[in-house]
């Protein structure tokens, strides 16, 4: 008799059911340490599966939005440049028509867009309206097939991991259902590009990888091998992770063939089918499983989080007797350095500080220059209408010149930053103090009264604090502050008052009373227009970089206070130790080691369960074909050269 053919539908169900009674395991446990952790999970828990959602992730230049496009079989869908980089990350889903909405930080509306002005909402070199915040993201509904199945989220690069960029891809990262994780075939991983990885999946339990541009190095499948060599010494988890290695501009030229049998043969060797028909196919129908490992995998990495607490409390428990000796020693040591220091890293601050002050002053009157003479060739060539239209256009203009020098002040700042603290601290001291340098710089920002610019009631420009301009979007990304990238172990944030700017009422008067339709009179309106924004703004920078380092300063020296404070109370919990009886200090670390025992015991059943899911959730590639071996004369030696040269 003939055995009954296993039910695949029936096998997944049976493994979402395992992973739903570990994960009911996982939060008691969880619960039992840490009521208000379980509470928040179980929000997560309680959400509704929605639909399918892939983000592809991975450094820039490596070709995601290219593969996003051939996938979807539209090119030029999601923008492409060598030289332009995403800089929100792009949602594409289900929709007919097509149609895009931009979600930008502080509006409570999204903002309907073309297609057509994806390019410049999307990407870091666009054309926004003047004085519009950059959104952060872009949701875009398109009628393409595989749409149907998933939602395809298409992230920044994150190449030199860029602080901005990566943030954004991050918190795309919190909508994936799987990620697809793209590198190229020019080169196997970079370290940047392993860690980016390990951070991004730590909620996310199925990553595939895409090699892209296998057209353009035909040593792709060395590349292949070393990445899965490095995968399995560096993250083994995603050693027999699915790879597949792909061409988007074969699949684009295999559209432009005449020839049918020479385009299928193209867009077989570009392999984007395969990769296709795995998010069709596998990824789709396993929706609510692979949500389902998802949460299993954020609650295991909660309850490793608290495996490291307890041990950190369980060496406080029962200290080492020369770890008080050897932090009085690093207190002593500390103290002495920073004074003799002290000198060094304020001229480094004042020299730094004087250059950047410079560096925008220059950009300020080149930017502003550039909008005088724009304007001015504006009214030569202008009609009557397009003149009386001049104050508003100005007053735009000087709103984007707002956010040009504002963004300047950041990225400096940052910078400073960065190169001041290196010469402070070291990148032990600098894990500790960067939570309270952090909350120091805020309050320092708010407790010093902000200057309000403009004054006269004949004045033709008003500046000040942002508000007749939009602030930086990337300020509202980090709730009014900059992220420090290159310290230790968190980001610093540097309170950045952003410039406001704009045509004061007077200009506007000015120019209805004296001009009409005068050419003369108009050029004469935007000298003086222009001649006093600049006088303007440069007082405004001048008075927001001394506000800013004196934040900085003031920062800095309570932060050293404050890690003397932190070596005090680490000797003092010591003292209090030691002098705790014997018998006392085995009791507490007999009830730490008790709930160590059980988090791990939890680790081991929850690591389990995510085998199974893993096994279950695995993605089959196709074999790829042994390389071709060499032409002989006067025939191609595959697909691609046959799409080269039809090309």
């Amino acid at each position: 008799m003939t055995a009954p053919k296993p039910d695949p539908a029936a096998a997944l169900k049976a493994v979402e059911e395992q992973i739903r009674g570990a994960v009911d395991t996982g939060l008691g446990h969880i619960r039992r340490l840490d009521p208000d952790l379980a509470s928040d999970l179980d929000q997560v828990r309680r959400a509704d599966v929605g639909h399918p959602t892939v983000v592809v992730v991975g450094e820039t230049k490596r070709g995601k939005s290219s593969l996003i496009n051939a996938l979807l079989a539209t090119p030029g869908l999601s923008p492409v440049d060598a030289a332009v980089a995403t800089s929100a990350y792009l949602e594409f889903a289900a929709g007919d028509p097509a149609r895009a909405l931009a979600h930008v930080p502080g509006d409570p509306s999204p903002h309907p867009l073309s297609l057509e002005a994806l390019r410049d909402w999307g990407t870091v070199l666009g054309a926004m309206p003047d004085g519009q915040r950059p959104p952060r993201h872009i949701q875009v509904f398109h009628p393409a097939p595989l749409l149907q199945h998933v939602t395809i989220i298409d992230t920044p690069g994150v190449g030199g991991l860029d602080s901005t960029h990566a943030e954004i891809a991050l918190d795309a990262v919190e909508k994936a259902t799987a990620l697809l994780f793209v590198v190229d075939a020019s080169s196997p991983f970079s370290k940047p590009e392993l860690d980016f990885l390990l951070e991004a999946s730590k909620r996310v339990n199925l990553v595939m990888f895409a090699l892209t541009k296998t057209d353009a190095f035909p040593g792709w499948r060395t590349v292949l091998d070393d990445d899965k060599a490095l995968l399995h010494t560096h993250a083994p988890r995603f050693a027999q992770a699915a790879f597949f290695p792909v061409s988007a501009r074969l699949a684009e030229l295999a559209d432009q063939m005449p020839i049918p049998e020479a385009a299928d043969e193209v867009r077989k060797e570009s392999r984007i089918a395969d990769l296709r028909n795995a998010l069709q196919r596998q990824v789709a129908v396993r929706n609510a499983l692979l949500v389902q490992a998802n949460l299993l995998r954020t609650v295991r990495s909660e309850l490793v989080g608290m495996d490291t607490q307890i041990g950190e409390k369980m060496r406080a428990v029962d200290p080492d007797p020369g770890m008080a000796e050897k932090l009085k020693a690093e207190r002593a040591e500390f103290v002495q350095r920073k004074r003799k220091d002290a000198r060094t890293w304020t001229l480094t601050l004042n020299t730094e500080v004087q250059r950047a002050r410079t560096d925008a002053t220059s950009l300020l009157r080149a930017e502003v220059t550039k909008a005088s003479e724009h304007y001015l060739t504006i009214v030569e060539k202008a009609t009557g209408e397009r003149i009386k239209r001049l104050p508003t256009d100005v007053d735009q203009a000087l709103q984007a010149i707002a956010l040009r020098i504002s963004a300047e002040m950041e990225r400096r700042f940052r910078l400073i930053g960065a190169k001041v603290l290196r010469e402070v601290f070291s990148d032990a001291e600098l894990s500790q103090i960067l939570t309270r340098l952090n909350a120091r710089l805020r309050a320092v920002a708010s407790a010093r009264p902000q200057r309000d610019g403009g004054g006269a009631d004949n004045a033709l420009v008003i500046t000040g604090a942002a508000g007749t301009a939009s602030l930086m979007g990337n300020l509202a990304m980090h709730g009014g502050g900059v992220v420090l990238a290159g310290t230790a172990a968190a980001g610093i944030a540097i309170p950045v008052i952003g410039l406001g700017v704009g045509l004061a009422a007077g200009a506007f008067m000015l120019y209805r009373r004296r001009v009409g339709n005068d050419r003369q009179q108009a050029k004469i309106w935007l000298r003086e227009v222009f001649n006093e924004a600049r006088a303007s703004i440069a007082e405004e920078v001048q008075h927001r970089f001394t506000d800013l380092q004196f934040a900085l300063t003031v920062a800095l020296d309570e932060a050293v206070e404050r890690r003397v404070e932190q070596l005090d109370a680490q000797i003092a919990e010591i003292d209090k130790s030691l002098a705790d009886d014997k018998a006392n200090r085995a009791k507490k670390r007999t009830v730490l080691q008790a709930d160590r025992d059980g988090i791990r015991g939890r680790i081991k059943q929850l690591d389990e369960v995510l085998g199974k899911a893993k096994a279950a959730t695995r993605i089959t590639v196709p074999p790829i074909a042994a390389a071709a071996a060499p032409a002989s004369a006067g025939a191609p030696a595959s697909a691609s050269a046959a799409a080269s040269g039809k090309a």
